[in-house]
């Protein structure tokens, strides 16, 4: 797409309510384009609606109508979730219609540089980081994108003198086309979201759209430990700034002895994180300062440090925002103690990748609670981790049956399933209950699904806030 302001007097349609859908909307309408909004649910379902009517926008729910998308439809700007298979969209595709994400068109809008983070894991977490940081080296960065504040909004407030932190999905990406961060960021790539993109290659692809309109004068930070990031590495054109817990970089930020395989942070706690460059290394904090435990958080503060680094930050600023860091929340979150059970709260685990990370980052016997939505796996990837560090699985979901197979098969004599109760949050209050009849005392609850949310709640920050709920409640 060209920028916003060309499109005045002209067709744009915005596929999808929601936030981001309102504030793309409300810019193109602000420039003078003939703006329509659609989105399936019903008018009653779509609050949202109603505010962008009084600006005079056209809105149509309940459904897509027929001629939604026209012959002289400029513009369809599609909400990210929504799959490419939906009518609208294939109809754009067919008429040759460009089809973007809010991600495009604020994109144009910022006058800041943008930071863009992507992954399959620590995307929400690295980006918190990222900004904590910037912060404390006095650069002025606004948080936006998939961890909250529609990017559209921030690029509108955001002054050149900024930095615009972006949490990216894939499914955001796939739909861009000039987007151009100053820095990509890319954590990670685990098999997840593959019903939304029919395969590993296009779920690679999206992701590599991060860096597709680099040069020279940006920066791409890549996990090195990652064998599909470093493989991207060969067609990047921006300046590489690695980042790894297991090799000694001759440049990018590293750690010091790398860990070796298998080995957790607690076994070597006088690791140093430490920026290598040409003219030498700077070191930076030790592992065993970092704020919030795991290794896979490692990995998460080393990336910010690499992003924040490209932005300009003095190292010297990074190491006090690294030690009081305090995670956020759905992420290994500390909830409460009950009854001498400590209860966990890792709703944005919704792969199984991202669970077995959180597993091993906590000490201790663990009664886990997962499942959810069914996106085709049999999640025997989890057979090990079940085998070596979980005492007892309570499962609920789409994919109890499946989660519980594996419990199962892995030795687990203490497998629970939950089967759906009058609501969704009845039923996820049964499944805490379960488990902590299931947990002894010094044990931890770890709610961490390895599954998507949207089978029995609208977000995994729902499911979350029920579970911190139920235990707080016990």
């Amino acid at each position: 797409m060209n920028h916003p302001e060309s499109y005045k007097g002209q067709r744009v349609v915005v596929l999808g309510l929601a936030r981001s859908g309102v504030s793309v909307a409300k810019v193109f309408h602000g420039i003078g384009a003939e703006v329509v909004v659609n989105d399936r649910k019903d008018r009653e379902s779509s609050p949202e609606a109603s505010e962008l009517e009084t600006l005079g926008i056209t809105v149509i729910c309940g459904g897509h109508p027929e001629g939604l998308i026209t012959a002289d439809t400029a513009l369809l700007v599609k909400n990210p979730g929504i799959p490419y298979t939906v009518e609208p969209i294939a109809r754009a595709s067919e008429l040759g219609v460009e089809i973007v994400t809010e991600v495009e068109v604020a994109y144009w809008l910022s006058p800041a540089p943008i930071i863009g983070i992507t992954g399959s894991n620590g995307k929400t977490t690295t980006t918190t980081w990222t900004g904590e940081l910037l912060r404390a080296a006095g650069l002025k960065p606004i948080i936006a994108g998939n961890i909250g504040t529609p990017l559209c909004e921030a690029a509108i407030a955001a002054e050149p003198d900024n930095w615009l932190v972006a949490e990216l999905s894939s499914f955001q990406l796939k739909g861009t086309n000039a987007f151009r961060p100053r820095v990509a960021v890319l954590l990670n790539l685990a098999e997840t979201h593959l019903d939304y993109h029919g395969g590993m290659d296009d779920y690679v692809a999206s992701k590599a759209k991060l860096f597709a309109n680099l040069t020279e004068v940006d920066t791409a930070v890549l996990n090195w430990d990652d064998a599909v990031c470093r493989q991207l590495a060969d067609s990047v054109k921006a300046k590489l700034l690695p980042f790894s817990l297991k090799h000694k970089l001759a440049e990018g930020v590293c750690v010091e002895p790398p860990f070796r395989d298998g080995e957790t942070e607690a076994e070597a706690p006088a690791r140093m994180i430490v920026w290598r460059r040409a003219e030498g290394g700077t070191e930076i904090v030790r592992v065993d300062e970092l704020g919030i435990p795991g290794k896979h958080n490692a990995a998460n503060a080393l990336a910010a440090i690499a992003a924040s680094l490209a932005a300009g930050a003095d190292p010297a600023a990074l190491a006090a925002p690294l030690r009081d860091f305090r995670g956020v929340e759905h992420r290994l979150e500390f909830v409460a103690v009950k009854n001498d059970v400590r209860y966990y709260n890792d709703s944005k685990a919704t792969n199984p990748t991202a669970t077995t990370m959180s597993v091993r980052s906590l000490q201790g016997r663990i009664v886990l609670l997962a499942g959810g939505l069914d996106r085709g796996s049999d999640y025997m990837e989890l057979l090990p981790l079940f085998k070596e560090r979980v005492a007892a699985v309570v499962a609920v979901g789409e994919t109890r049956a499946k989660i519980a197979k594996v419990a199962e098969l892995a030795g687990l004599r203490s497998v629970k399933t939950v089967d759906p109760l009058e609501d969704a949050e009845t039923t996820l209050r049964q499944a805490v209950r379960e488990a902590a009849l299931l947990a002894q005392p010094g044990d931890i609850v770890l709610l961490s699904p390895a599954c998507a949310s949207w089978d029995m709640f609208e977000s995994y920050e729902q499911r979350g806030r029920i579970f911190k709920q139920s235990a707080h409640t016990l």
